[in-house]
């Protein structure tokens, strides 16, 4: 039998941050943590608008929660490949009960919306975190989240729309790290620039947007390097479509790809990992913890 190949220590410019301050809750990051997906759209790509009705996503909410969420993530603007974009007061209509019910719970909620409109409507019902696909760069969305004295936000890198960013994406000289590195910089030095404090600042390299499955795996790959940004990482690979790809699995058989995909986002330097199947990816984690330890 092969012996287990150990974890390859990280230098000291890519250490995981130690914390991420949100609007109520100082998040330590001395373990992995597990955002629970909460899709509050008809057209989800992962679970076809199971959770559309207001009353089947607080239920979800507090299932997510029983099974051991850290977080929960809560949206209703699909952003799978080609989907259409709804206007706000549809988000609004959407999100809002189901906002309204997660900011009793106990847990940090985030609002996952690029509309600044929809972001200061959850940030009055109380949410914690701002979590941008598009990285606060709708007009008006970093003046929003500069507004709120506490509040987290989560910076994305896309390459274009969720509409088109399929279409044959590509990279200069095929850099696709270096890319996103470069995005997440420059977008974590806007929100500094704009009052927002280091410490409430994740970045996500967007798995899946705008990206091949080569340019992910290549993501995965050198995911350390995005530690130098000085920011937690957050990383979405569940039941992507690259996945699907790696493994031939439909979309609802992917449930051991995108533990093992976690897992490895975890090992490789994140600090939260956004999820649909909870249950199983804390349990995976407990695992990893206790035998890499």
């Amino acid at each position: 039998m092969t012996p287990m190949t150990p974890m390859t220590p990280m230098t000291p410019t890519e250490a995981r941050p130690t914390a991420w301050q949100t609007r109520r809750f100082r998040l330590e990051l001395a373990r992995p943590l597990v955002m629970g997906i909460v899709n509050v759209t008809p057209d989800s790509f992962s679970d076809g608008g199971r959770f559309a009705r207001a009353d089947a996503a607080r239920a979800h909410c507090d299932r997510l929660l029983a099974q051991g969420a850290d977080l929960l993530d809560i949206g209703g603007e699909s952003t799978r490949p080609g989907a259409r974009l709804p206007d706000t007061a549809e988000q609004l209509a959407r999100v809002r009960p189901v906002l309204e019910h997660a900011v009793t719970l106990g847990v940090p909620v985030s609002i996952d919306t690029a509309d600044p409109v929809v972001m200061r409507e959850a940030l009055a019902i109380g949410v914690d975190i701002l979590n941008d696909v598009r990285a606060l760069q709708a007009p008006g969305a970093l003046a929003v989240a500069a507004e709120d004295p506490a509040v987290g936000v989560c910076l994305m890198h896309m390459q274009g729309e969720p509409g088109t960013m399929q279409a044959e994406p590509h990279y200069e000289h095929d850099d696709v790290v270096g890319a996103v590195q470069a995005f997440l910089a420059a977008r974590r030095d806007a929100a500094l620039a704009a009052g927002i404090a280091h410490e409430r600042i994740a970045l996500d390299p967007g798995i899946g947007f705008g990206k091949t499955p080569a340019h992910n795996v290549a993501l995965a790959a050198r995911q350390r390097q995005l530690l130098s940004l000085g920011c937690p990482l957050l990383l979405g690979w569940s039941r992507k479509s690259t996945l699907g790809t790696l493994t031939g699995r439909a979309v609802g058989e992917r449930l051991a790809a995108s533990v093992a995909a976690a897992l490895a986002a975890v090992q490789h330097g994140a600090s939260i990992v956004r999820v649909h199947d909870v249950a199983e990816t804390v349990d995976a984690l407990k695992v990893w913890r206790a035998l890499a330890s």
